[in-house]
């Protein structure tokens, strides 16, 4: 199994950004997929998540009306589009693979593989 993020950058308060999630190594319309983010000194906090066909979307209260999440199930890819973007969207963005349970799309408990991550700093 494999996942790489990508796009990861530094933007200013109000951007707009794009991160998408390459997956290999399985068969990708299996798995939900979330966004999963992390701050030094801070847990793990579960920002988005899609079913497998694409039709059903799910986002933390923090990101909603801000944040998209799509897939393309014909490339295998995962990708988040974030927009109004605000200093406490700074993070490292992991990609997640929903491996256990079906309880709490939103428990990263429940995600067996996560991508290295793609850095995301919002500042002005």
């Amino acid at each position: 199994v494999q996942l790489v993020e990508s796009g990861g950058d530094a933007v200013q308060p109000g951007g707009s950004l794009s991160v998408s999630c390459a997956a290999s190594g399985f068969t990708f319309t299996d798995f939900d997929m979330s966004w999963i983010r992390e701050v030094p000194g801070k847990g793990p906090e579960w920002v988005s998540g899609i079913s497998t066909s694409g039709h059903s979307s799910f986002y933390a209260d923090s990101v909603k009306g801000r944040f998209t999440i799509s897939r393309d199930n014909s490339k295998n890819i995962v990708y988040l589009q974030m927009n109004n973007l605000k200093h406490e969207d700074t993070g490292l963005y992991y990609c997640a693979r929903r491996g256990y349970g079906n309880d709490d799309i939103g428990d990263p408990d429940e995600y067996d593989y996560w991508g290295r991550g793609t850095q995301v700093t919002v500042s002005s």
